[in-house]
């Protein structure tokens, strides 16, 4: 293995094949610096990721970081959004979790409905996990990142 220059005593691994670090393990700090990759968004894209380490579910680890950046467990429609404004959010599902947006999708003048919708999409390019406002599912939702959007152009997300 070779070290990181500024690291003292803490091996990083440079290589991501696993197979070479014979059970190397990733501690608590380092966990949390690539949960706030993925939560920020910056270094790493924002999608769907894998909660998963060595074959270790780590979804609960996760969701602490979200805590810990703000966001929290709630509801879709406990969000106080007006049309044109979307959160950011994380929905966890069976070790993998699905960044997305809570925002109010526009069918006509008259017809809206309040929604969270992941990056992801599916072969038809709808949004490939959709939770509308009537579920009781639990999302991870940071309402301190409230946005401006664009409701008549949703695509954008």
């Amino acid at each position: 293995m070779q070290r990181e220059k500024g690291l003292k005593n803490q091996y990083i691994p440079i290589r991501c094949d696993r197979s070479r670090f014979f059970g190397a393990r990733l501690k608590d700090t380092q966990l949390n610096g690539v949960f706030t990759d993925i939560i920020e968004g910056k270094i790493v894209k924002r999608s769907k990721h894998e909660l998963r380490w060595e074959g270790r579910d780590v979804s609960t680890e996760f969701t602490r970081a979200l805590h810990a950046h703000g966001y929290d467990p709630t509801i879709v429609a406990l969000i106080d959004i007006h049309p044109g404004e979307r959160v950011p959010a994380f929905y966890i599902d069976d070790g993998y979790a699905y960044f997305g947006w809570i925002f109010w999708e526009k069918f006509s003048q008259l017809r809206l409905r309040k929604l969270f919708g992941s990056v992801v999409r599916n072969a038809k390019g709808d949004w490939a996990v959709q939770i509308p406002d009537k579920r009781k599912t639990v999302i991870y939702a940071n309402a301190a990142l409230k946005t401006e959007m664009d409701i008549d152009n949703v695509s954008g997300l």
